[in-house]
């Protein structure tokens, strides 16, 4: 099986090598050194890809910063919107324990009878 594959993978293997070569040698989108250009057109044309570059970083990042503030917004209404319940919740409880009886003492602290035999 592995004397099929043998020629597959010589056609195939120069191939993929081109495309990887290829790859490497495409421009690679950043900011670029200008000063080194000779001619004004070519400086002219760097500093134009540099600012592209800086645009649309830019405005990538401001979407991911939106995207983020939206979502902190979301969850700081959903946090809102639990906090009040809880505060609803031991508002419940509170009125509820005040309708409950209390254990018969007396606030003042004095017998009842003790006060009779004077």
């Amino acid at each position: 099986m592995s004397d099929r594959r043998l020629p597959l993978m010589l056609m195939i293997g120069p191939l993929y090598m081109l495309g990887l070569c290829a790859s490497l040698a495409q421009d690679v989108p950043g900011i670029e050194i200008c000063t080194v250009e000779k001619t004004m057109e070519r400086r002219t044309s760097c500093l134009q890809s540099n600012i592209n570059f800086l645009q649309t970083t830019l405005s990538r990042y401001v979407t991911d910063s939106r995207q983020k503030i939206d979502a902190a917004n979301r969850q700081m209404q959903v946090l809102e919107s639990t906090v009040a319940e809880l505060r609803k919740a031991v508002a419940e409880l509170q009125a509820a324990s005040k309708k409950q009886p209390q254990s018969p003492t007396k606030e003042d602290g004095k017998h009842p009878a003790k006060e009779e035999g004077k």
